[in-house]
């Protein structure tokens, strides 16, 4: 359990770093950058997110993405993520945590993943809300074949070191305001 209340102090600081960092210009940096950076997975099918309290916002990303794109939908505790075809005029309902989810479940499977988190490190790993969703979710995928997870952040979010078990799962790279990094 000691895990637990490491991640736990960690997403205290990520969050309140999250919340500081949150501007429409940061937004709109972040935006660019992710676009860039999709720009040569335009055809593959792309699972984004629907941006809650503070998170980055890749709604306008996900619109003008040409392939597919789905949006992820809890189906249960401890239940890896299931992906729906979204598109900005789909009918919505609200999902768990307060995130909209689209009304007809048309179930897509992303090639690439844009992640959502609360705080990241150098080595690619991410802090998220704690319920191992996402963890799940991309073994599952690179367990059927490649997918490329991207997660998508502010620079503020960063953590010196995100404590991490065996479950936790290592992005591919991390897009921020100021660009792409890559993990090995």
């Amino acid at each position: 359990m000691e895990i637990d209340l490491q991640k736990s102090a960690a997403r205290k600081l990520a969050f309140a770093a999250r919340k500081a960092a949150k501007s429409g210009a940061r937004d709109a940096a972040a935006q660019a950058q992710l676009a860039a950076a999709l720009a040569p997975y335009a055809q593959d099918a792309l699972a984004g997110y629907m941006p809650i309290r503070t998170e980055v916002d890749p709604l306008p990303v996900m619109e003008a993405h040409a392939g597919q794109v789905g949006v992820p939908v809890i189906r249960g505790a401890g239940q890896p993520l299931e992906f729906h075809r979204w598109s900005h005029s789909c009918a919505l309902v609200d999902g768990p945590f307060g995130a909209q989810v689209p009304r007809d479940a048309e179930v897509i499977t992303p090639r690439v993943v844009i992640v959502p988190l609360v705080g990241f490190d150098a080595r690619g790993y991410r802090l998220g809300y704690g319920g191992g969703f996402y963890d799940r979710t991309l073994a599952l995928l690179r367990a059927a074949g490649p997918v490329l997870a991207l997660g998508y952040a502010f620079d503020a979010q960063e953590l010196s070191q995100v404590p991490i078990d065996q479950y936790d799962q290592r992005l591919d790279g991390i897009v921020t305001e100021t660009g792409l990094r890559r993990f090995g």
